[in-house]
């Protein structure tokens, strides 16, 4: 793909306008609405693939996203996402739209659809729960969905304004979110229905942002439910076409995107970023750093500690908590999706039993049933995916799992964890092909090749303290902390992505746009409104 080997960058380039430290989609998204600003951009990813959580991987002919599976929005014409995807790749990039049921939960024997549309998601919904008090609860949740499809704007806005702006109007522009916000999810839906069966099938998109119903900030639930109203698209070429697409965009405009580049330290001083230096001792200048690497990994380990401690950074960032680790299980099979009838959807497996906290309480070991489990297919899901792997397949299962279970193992090397690691990934491996042959029975006997994933490979590779693929949790707490925003205390020093936002790939996108306006002391919103038609 796309992007510079290291090898390729000359002396001459060493002062930017924009140094950005990572290039998952909040990175990508930054760099280039810098880039086209007419910022000389300079992004550097310290793996060997270009595109965060957005990148593919490739084993034995066959290829799995990582962190993409699907996008609410991004496929309708005339929707924000829809054009600020088409503004950064210069409309290269494409989108094909999954089933019209694109997401499908599994309780027990018993299974549940969601289908695009918000009346046929309520008339899906008051078919499955006919009782005249569930339908009355169904229609109060989906006015719920409605108020807060239209209090956001104001919340996000008060980020990019210059701090001294936020200080003085930024109260009054957040406090409208604050009463979804400081409510958790479980808390909401009880005071509307006391079905848990109900609630279960409602929340059970869960992870999509990584925390059960009893943790999780209403607000997030409402953000993602919203999200998929209209079903979800997937880029045609799979997840790596984002990358693919936009890394052109920069470089066309005198920017760069070099990997396999690790960034050790952000270089202060007088308290202004001004530079980083490198895992080989070389530095770079520019006149602003831009963070992508998450708030945690930019304060507590990016930062010089004299300069965390003058600014309480470490106070801060005690008040967040990480989310959910992961592992995942990539399946390779020798057949076409249509032979295999594999649908362009998701599943969401769980216990015969709608109780979120309930199924997560009994987790509490290997043998424990899995609370939940995502499965995926992204052969299926792009139309391009024959023309790249003919005669091939993939799938996907993802699981949530507690960090703890893998902390014994912290600081050995990836691919050589040991024999015992192994075992342990086994073990998981057997229940996630269980969960798998539940949706997909037609699959036994036919796996050609698999790999298993574990929050030390997430760690690995993109620095993540605890392996969280979100972020930081989607707690009530999070919403209330006005430092995540662009501006940080040091001054030219940025923060982007899905920390200043919500988690997922539109989340990070957005948080690119809010740190470019920051930058840019421009609307973006605005500009690629103008831009797009």
């Amino acid at each position: 793909m796309a992007g510079h080997p290291y090898s390729s960058f000359t002396r001459h380039h060493e002062h930017f306008d924009a140094i950005v430290i990572g290039s998952g989609m909040g990175g990508l998204s930054v760099s280039a609405m810098l880039a086209k600003a007419g910022k000389k951009v300079l992004m550097l990813e310290q793996h060997y693939i270009l595109g965060g959580y957005t990148h593919l991987f490739r084993r034995r002919g066959y290829a799995w996203d990582v962190g993409l599976h699907y996008v609410g929005q991004v496929h309708i014409p005339g929707t924000f996402l829809n054009k600020a995807f088409r503004y950064i790749t210069n409309e290269q990039l494409k989108w094909s739209p999954l089933d019209d049921i694109y997401d499908r939960a599994v309780f027990g024997d018993k299974e549940y659809v969601f289908p695009r549309g918000k009346e046929n998601l309520r008339a899906q919904f008051k078919e499955y729960f006919p009782a005249a008090e569930d339908q009355v609860s169904i229609d109060a949740y989906f006015t719920l969905l409605e108020e807060v499809e239209h209090i956001g704007v104001g919340y996000y806005i008060e980020k990019a304004l210059p701090v001294f702006l936020s200080k003085l109007i930024g109260p009054k522009l957040r406090s409208k979110v604050f009463k979804y916000s400081d409510r958790t999810t479980l808390e909401v839906l009880r005071s509307l229905t006391k079905n848990e069966q109900l609630i279960g099938v409602l929340t059970a998109q869960y992870g999509d942002y990584g925390l059960q119903p009893a943790e999780s900030s209403f607000y997030m639930h409402a953000l993602l439910a919203n999200h998929y109203m209209d079903g979800a698209g997937y880029p045609v070429g799979g997840a790596g076409s984002i990358a693919e697409t936009v890394v052109p965009v920069i470089e066309a405009a005198g920017g760069t995107a070099l990997h396999q580049v690790r960034v050790t330290n952000i270089i202060v001083e007088q308290n202004k970023a001004i530079g980083v230096k490198l895992a080989d001792g070389k530095t770079i200048y520019a006149d602003n750093i831009i963070s992508d690497a998450g708030i945690h990994n930019t304060y507590h380990k990016l930062l010089p500690a004299e300069v965390a401690k003058q600014h309480h950074l470490e106070e801060q960032l005690q008040q967040l908590s990480p989310s959910g680790a992961h592992m995942g299980l990539y399946v390779g099979i020798k057949d076409t999706p249509e032979n295999l009838h594999l649908p362009k959807c998701n599943y969401w497996i769980f216990p015969n039993e709608y109780n979120h906290e309930l199924n997560q309480q009994r987790y509490e070991n290997l043998d424990a049933t899995l609370p939940v489990s995502y499965v995926s297919f992204p052969a299926a899901k792009d139309p391009d995916s024959q023309k790249h792997h003919p005669g091939r397949s993939t799938v996907e299962v993802i699981i949530i799992v507690p960090y703890d279970w893998f902390k014994q193992w912290e600081g050995t090397e990836w691919r050589k964890r040991g024999e015992e690691y192994q075992q342990m990934k086994a073990r998981m491996a057997e229940k996630m092909f269980a969960d798998l042959y539940r949706v997909a029975p037609q699959l036994k006997g036919k796996v050609d090749y698999f790999d298993i994933s574990s929050p030390l490979s997430t760690k690995k590779f993109t620095d993540h303290p605890f392996g969280e693929i979100y972020g930081i949790a989607h707690t009530p707490k999070r919403f209330r902390q006005a430092f995540l925003r662009p501006q940080t205390p040091v001054k030219n020093l940025y923060l982007t992505g899905q920390d200043v936002m919500i988690a997922s790939i539109a989340g990070g996108l957005m948080g690119g746009l809010l740190c470019a306006s920051a930058i840019l002391h421009k609307n973006m919103m605005g500009v690629i409104k103008k831009s797009i038609q």
